[in-house]
């Protein structure tokens, strides 16, 4: 039996999963913790934690390096809350084209009785609000992942042309992709070309301030922006000038800062929304089965899908018999640990061996149980972290 331990309200769908495999919910020495937003920066890891789930994609809630360090692994959700954010992009695009938000506005302060004296004040502000269509604008998308690719796919049934940048894009990412999106080479490409932009990359190092003052003076005049990433990818003063100068003519983002609230007051080149990207009762029940799944199986398997510290590994149940073990990634770490297996008279059946990083995790089916005496062999090698003893009925 495991324990885990959760923050913020989770679904009850990925509960049930974890209940259903037998996991006790616990408020200490848990092997595992579910949470979405909760931040973890000031929480001590407990000594018995293996492994830690974000209900979401986002992880810098979660202090990964000392998560890397002690051999915890990191999972998140990747595309499960795809379909949410997608269409909440689509509505940015609209929101920044066809003066619904003025509209809206407009229709609520209209304080007339006669109906043909309201439609007739309607119809002459109409024109005010008149906006434009996004058949036939081309959409840049940076970051071609889960959400990036449906985003492609939905504005191309809406007539859209399509421009894509993404360096790091996966083999499984570019056949999701429709055959009409065009590969930008560099950012600054995209830029240049595209009627909008949307930004669907993660918050990391190298994508601090991602949309710069650099950048945004090649962005194509009377651009929209669309952020609904991260805060920290987009510059907001550099974005702020170019709304000013007017190279762009509005930016959409799902995290508001002082500086944008009161840009917002004061023209209606800023949306700001309370971060809804992910806000679905779907996207929600969908993060977490996902991460409760993963949680099972890293558990009860060894088996690692999404991981955003450890590398994919997965093998096949061979035997009733199954070593989970970490170590830092040094020359020479498999025939030590195989060695020290042979010492003690248990034969493999069967292996696999992934790295990233500094960081190497080994799956091995043994022909029998593992013994106490193994385990600590095993341990006390030079450069293992951790060893794990699981009986795996087939």
């Amino acid at each position: 039996m495991f324990n885990f331990k959760t923050f913020n309200n989770i679904a009850e769908d990925g509960l049930d999963i974890l209940r259903q495999n037998n996991f006790r919910e616990v408020s200490k020495n848990s092997d595992g913790i579910l949470l979405r937003s909760h931040n973890l920066a000031k929480e001590d890891f407990e000594d018995n934690l293996l492994c830690i789930a974000r209900a979401g994609a986002g992880t810098n809630n979660i202090p990964v390096d000392d998560a890397t360090k002690k051999g915890i692994v990191v999972f998140n959700t990747p595309g499960a809350n795809a379909n949410a954010v997608k269409e909440l992009v689509i509505c940015g695009m609209l929101l920044s084209s066809r003066g619904i938000i003025e509209g809206i506005e407009f229709a609520k302060h209209l304080d007339l009785e006669d109906s043909a004296a309201l439609n007739k004040a309607m119809e002459a502000q109409k024109k005010t609000f008149a906006g434009n269509e996004l058949g036939g604008k081309t959409l840049g998308i940076v970051g071609l992942g889960s959400i990036g690719s449906m985003l492609a796919q939905a504005a191309h049934t809406l007539g859209m042309k399509l421009i894509g940048y993404d360096p790091y894009i996966s083999i499984e990412g570019a056949w999701r992709l429709p055959r009409e999106v065009e590969k930008a080479e560099t950012m600054e490409a995209l830029l240049q070309q595209s009627d909008y932009v949307s930004l669907h990359v993660p918050l990391v190092e190298d994508t601090k301030n991602l949309i710069n003052a650099t950048n945004l003076r090649k962005i194509k005049k009377g651009a929209r922006l669309i952020n609904l990433s991260r805060g920290g990818i987009v510059n907001t003063s550099d974005v702020i000038a170019e709304l000013e100068n007017g190279n762009l003519a509005r930016f959409v983002t799902d995290f508001p800062t002082p500086e944008l609230i009161k840009r917002s007051v004061a023209k209606n080149d800023v949306v700001l929304l309370p971060h809804l990207g992910a806000s679905t009762k779907e996207a929600e029940i969908n993060c977490a089965v996902m991460a409760a799944n993963q949680m099972v199986d890293y558990l009860q398997d060894g088996t690692i899908l999404n991981s955003v510290n450890f590398p994919r590994i997965s093998l096949s149940r061979g035997t009733n018999h199954r070593l989970v073990i970490i170590n830092h990634n040094e020359p020479g770490m498999i025939s030590k640990i195989a060695d020290s297996i042979a010492a003690c008279d248990i034969n493999i059946a069967e292996m696999t061996n992934k790295s990233r990083d500094k960081i190497a995790i080994n799956l091995i089916d043994l022909e029998c149980q593992a013994s106490e005496e193994l385990i600590q062999q095993l341990r006390s090698v030079e450069h293992v972290m951790s060893v794990r003893s699981l009986d795996i009925k087939i």
